[in-house]
């Protein structure tokens, strides 16, 4: 692949999934600290129906517009011609993507960050940022990510996890399964969203029928922890390829119950307290354990590895997260920052690191010696 100096990265951002305003806030940000790095930008959008956007400023029509078009047409239904649509991305002639020589996908959630674009991606040969196909898709999916991390000894809550049929069929076993295997309060979470888009505290069973209800309408796959008895949430940014390195940690301490999507996005009384106040041994700890998360799990680039500190000073790994928000609400970039590490060098580290997991999968023989 021929290469610019710096090179031209395509910002990939929109997506359809729920967590689509959040990757619109995270591009912005990203795409600035790209430019202030020196890089050339070329911004790519999907809209929630899936359309690619790569004329214009896919951005801003995807900021400012109307659901109409968002979705590639006028409020009138009309096809929108100045900017070009692709129902299927990297085609060839005039709907070919601008050339690149790397995407940085900053998309959160289904269709983005769960190893669908980047098996898009690998198919084109084209480098990107962030884990590969199955390191996305394990990391997307909180139950899988849970078997592997636990399998490999990583301490986790306790917690079990149902798909939406058998909640259709048998919520009361389900109901009664869960209060014998867990104590209250427990959180409900689908298992393929972030940004604690569908999440729910339940305290009671009412309250915990009403949350796995809500969080089957994001997902067919459901996942119920226990909550840890005074639990502080502690967070740390990896950066790195096949030698990571762990960030500080820092604390987040929400305005509400729990750290919900009104609380991150929203509601600008919560805090993030960088660097967290920990002892020595429990930075060490969770720096060791977000590197071995990072590796069970076979990342890339980056990641963002979520911690429970329960009172009695138990730590428990909550989640590991491959795509990590770039809002101006974000502690991966703000941990990197009090780590030595600021925005413009952090975005032109992934460059790096993403040309160098490129240039290593490039090795690999595709045909067999006759």
């Amino acid at each position: 692949m021929n290469r610019r100096t710096p090179p031209r990265v395509g910002v990939l951002f929109g997506g359809r999934s729920g967590e689509h305003e959040v990757s619109l806030m995270s591009a912005r940000t990203v795409m600035a600290a790209l430019s202030e790095a020196g890089y050339e930008i070329v911004p790519m959008g999907i809209t929630p129906n899936g359309r690619w956007l790569v004329n214009g400023d896919p951005l801003a029509r995807l900021t400012n517009g109307a659901a109409g078009h968002e979705n590639g047409t006028d409020p009138h239904g009309r096809e929108d011609e100045s900017t070009t649509h692709l129902p299927a991305p990297l085609l060839t002639g005039e709907d070919r993507l601008p050339a690149v020589d790397l995407i940085f996908p900053v998309l959160h959630g289904p269709y983005g960050e769960d190893g669908t674009v980047q098996g898009l991606l690998e198919m084109a040969g084209v480098p990107y940022i962030g884990s590969g196909v199955m390191s996305s898709a394990a990391g997307m999916d909180k139950v899988i990510s849970k078997q592997l991390l636990g399998a490999a000894g990583l301490p986790q809550a306790p917690y079990r996890s149902f798909l939406r049929r058998e909640w259709q069929q048998r919520p009361e076993a389900i109901v009664t399964g869960l209060e014998a295997a867990l104590t209250y309060p427990m959180f409900v979470k689908p298992a393929n969203l972030g940004s604690s888009v569908g999440i729910s505290k339940a305290k009671t069973r009412e309250q915990l029928i009403a949350a796995i209800d809500l969080a089957c309408a994001y997902d067919r796959k459901i996942l119920v922890e226990e909550g840890i008895a005074q639990a502080r949430e502690i967070e740390v940014s990896v950066l790195g390829n096949d030698d990571p390195q762990a960030s500080i940690p820092g604390e987040v301490i929400p305005c509400n119950e729990f750290y919900d999507y009104e609380a991150k996005y929203l509601d600008d009384r919560s805090q993030l307290i960088v660097p967290a106040q920990l002892e020595d041994a429990q930075i060490g700890t969770m720096q060791v354990l977000a590197v071995r998360a990072f590796r069970v799990l076979d990342c890339a680039g980056l990641a963002r590895v979520d911690f429970l500190l329960a009172g009695d000073g138990t730590i428990y790994l909550n989640e590991l997260n491959t795509m990590p928000g770039f809002t101006h609400a974000s502690m991966y970039p703000r941990l990197w920052a009090a780590s030595g590490l600021p925005l413009p060098q952090l975005v032109s580290r992934l460059v790096e690191l993403a040309l160098e997991r490129y240039e290593d999968r490039q090795q690999n023989r595709i045909v067999r010696n006759l």
